[in-house]
């Protein structure tokens, strides 16, 4: 890496270049992040230049590399990157870094950008989704690779910080990866020793090489980022570890070239000023003008990699051209789920339940993954170490591991953080339907990924049992409340509380048609009757959202009462009860507000009439949102304060949950 140009050394320029992007957009937009770019501009020029397998004119090339930046604040580094290597990003997309409609935001969002992999800036989501990026491949690869037909074969790679080393989560999926032996997995720790309140040494003393050797990582060092032979060296060192996952601890220095505010938090999150920009392009022999300055020789050379990439695509389309040739079966496979990892007919697959047994609705669901994993052989999932309570075993299908690539069951340990991350990585790739389990009550540990699989729009499926105080005696500290109002609350999240067994079934086959967005399972502990559908309405009315299960006697009714889960039956028992006293009452199932309000508002008003005040709601859980349907006039009969110890039916009756009280209300 020694090229010279016009007695310049071209490669000094280009990570210059780099650098000036960075500042001069944050300067012009106010606000950023300059000192990560400036630090980290040297690797990300040579990874991205000379060692990463990326098309820029096809972002979405299956077998490239994938590249995450965990520091998602650092993102000015990526759109610089991304403008100088021929992506779809254009100078003037760089001057409105952070602007309304920009292609810029203010931290990299998937699907905003071409060749942004994932939305990052929650330090730590990036690293551990890395990590299920990485489960993906290995497992397609053991799928679909032939002695000499590598069709699978790609690294994932992450620029993380101290703050995402910091964060639980890092541990929680740097465990996992060096469990599972992940070695295509290149991880570039930016160790400037600085946080927004200064000296890493507040808070941080460990020592992270001896940490990531004993999750069973390989550790390798570079003393100096700018040392760009020493980098290189480093990253191919990286590259050819096979057997296990890498980090590469590199000395940087946040703000980099900056006489005032190298190595100081003052250039994490603020422009550095227009003053300290002159001073500091002075002293890195930059031009003081024009700002956004890209050398004619920086774009020729950079632009290179685009020829680069379509070559090394051009190759691959060649092997699988003879994949085509050699094994045309499995070929038909691959090119099936490239566009979808539904199967043709798969909702045939789904279980049908007997009126009148009993099963709880986990019991359920697990039935509907074991029907359904023959028919959607990427449907891949398992459980924080609850997979027997969870019921998320797919039988036969062995365990994904070091030594076993093609098992199915996922066993994330008693990690829910990392498992919700780690969910979030595969389903980056088309080609999967990925599902994790655990109780309801643990949604806390794992919110942060729920929330970004909401904004990425991902198809991932999370199964929580152990729905509400119904489970019992293990006492209010696994008992969920306000749970179901929290998950609620997040934008484009479809939450699904089913009644019975067959209200399941349809709850799992919304959930795996939507694959533009992620959706929970809440499912009972307890057995519940399987409704029978004879006298009561068609499941069919899940897929709405709410749907009169049970109409009243009369055609006109006096008082809705609206339910969800477990609920369901003790509103279906109440309107009994108040039939014997000579009052109508339609019962309204709404396993999900989410559906409910996309369907039109006469659907709405046939379902929930204004004109009939009279509303009760019963749910096991807080009562928050639920004001909206119930209106002015209603009455909740919900949980706004935590459970107890107690067997869970006592707990239901002892907390109003029974038929007097329904009546009464």
């Amino acid at each position: 890496m020694t090229s010279v140009a016009g007695g310049k050394d071209l490669d000094q320029l280009c990570v210059n270049t780099i650098r000036f992007l960075s500042v001069d957009a944050v300067e012009k937009a106010k606000s950023g992040h300059p000192g990560a770019p400036m630090e980290a501009a040297p690797l990300g020029y040579v990874l991205w230049t000379q060692l990463l397998k990326h098309n820029p004119l096809n972002p979405q090339w299956p077998n490239r590399d994938r590249f995450v930046l965990s520091a998602g604040h650092a993102s000015m580094l990526l759109y610089s990157l991304l403008h100088l290597t021929g992506y779809d990003l254009s100078l003037e997309d760089i001057k409105n870094f952070r602007q309304w409609g920009s292609k810029t935001p203010g931290h990299p969002e998937y699907g905003k950008t071409p060749g942004v992999e994932m939305t990052t800036g929650p330090l730590g989501q990036g690293f551990a989704t890395g990590v299920g990026m990485a489960i993906a491949e290995r497992f397609l690869g053991e799928k679909f690779n032939k002695p000499g037909l590598p069709l699978v074969d790609y690294l994932t790679y992450a620029f993380v910080s101290d703050g995402d080393i910091m964060e639980g989560i890092s541990s929680e999926s740097a465990s996992i990866a060096g469990h599972l032996r992940l070695g295509k997995l290149k991880y570039v720790y930016l160790d400037n020793r600085i946080t927004i309140e200064g000296s890493t040494e507040l808070t941080f003393s460990e020592d992270v090489q001896k940490r990531f050797e004993s999750y069973g990582w390989e550790v390798l060092r570079v003393n100096d980022a700018n040392d760009l032979p020493e980098v290189q060296k480093a990253f191919e060192a990286a590259r050819r570890q096979t057997e296990r996952p890498t980090l590469i601890i590199v000395r940087t220095h946040i703000g980099f070239g900056s006489p005032n505010k190298q190595d100081s938090a003052e250039s994490h999150g603020a422009p550095l000023g227009a003053e300290e920009v002159v001073l500091t392009k002075k002293a890195l022999g930059w031009p003081l003008d024009p700002a956004f300055h890209v050398p004619s020789e920086v774009l020729k050379k950079m632009r290179g990699v685009s020829d680069m990439g379509a070559a090394s695509e051009k190759k691959w389309q060649e092997i699988l051209a003879k994949y085509k040739k050699a094994y045309p079966d499995l070929a038909k496979q691959w090119e099936s789920l490239q566009k979808s990892p539904l199967s043709e007919g798969w909702q045939k697959n789904l279980p049908k339940f007997k009126a009148g047994d009993k099963a709880a609705t986990r019991q359920a669901s697990g039935k509907v993954i074991n029907a359904l994993a023959p028919v959607l052989p990427t449907l891949i999932g398992g459980s924080a170490d609850l997979g027997p309570s969870n019921v998320t075993v797919i039988e036969k299908a062995g365990d994904l591991s070091a030594d076993n690539s093609s098992g199915r069951n996922l066993h994330f340990g008693v990690r829910e953080h990392a498992m919700g991350a780690i969910l979030n990585g595969m389903a980056l790739n088309p080609a999967f339907i990925p599902f994790g389990g655990t109780f309801f009550i643990f949604s806390d540990y794992m919110r942060p990924a729920i929330r970004l699989s909401s904004l990425m729009g991902l198809g991932v499926i999370h199964i929580m049992t152990h729905d509400s105080v119904g489970v019992g005696e293990d006492g209010p500290t696994h008992q969920p409340v306000e749970h179901l109002a929290s998950l609620r609350a997040i934008p484009n999240l479809v939450v699904l509380r089913p009644a019975d067994a067959t209200e399941t079934a349809v709850a799992w086959r919304i959930a795996v048609e939507r694959r533009g967005a992620p959706t929970v399972l809440v499912l009972t502990r307890q057995k519940v009757p399987v409704l029978d559908r004879s006298q009561l309405a068609s499941e069919e009315g899940v897929a709405k959202g709410a749907y009169v299960i049970s109409a009243a006697q009369d055609k006109k009714p006096q008082v809705i009462l609206m339910a969800t889960g477990s609920e369901v039956h003790l509103a279906l028992h109440s309107q009994e009860k108040l039939s014997q006293k000579g009052i109508s009452a339609r019962i309204v199932s709404m396993p999900s507000w989410e559906l409910f309000e996309e369907q039109t508002p006469q659907y709405k008003e046939e379902v929930l009439p204004a004109t009939i005040r009279a509303r009760v709601v019963i749910e096991a859980g807080c009562g928050m949102g639920w004001s909206r349907y119930a209106g002015p006039q209603g009455a909740l009969v919900t949980l706004d304060h935590f459970g107890s110890s107690a067997p869970g039916d006592v707990i239901m009756e002892k907390f109003g949950f029974h038929t007097d009280n329904i009546v009464n209300k």
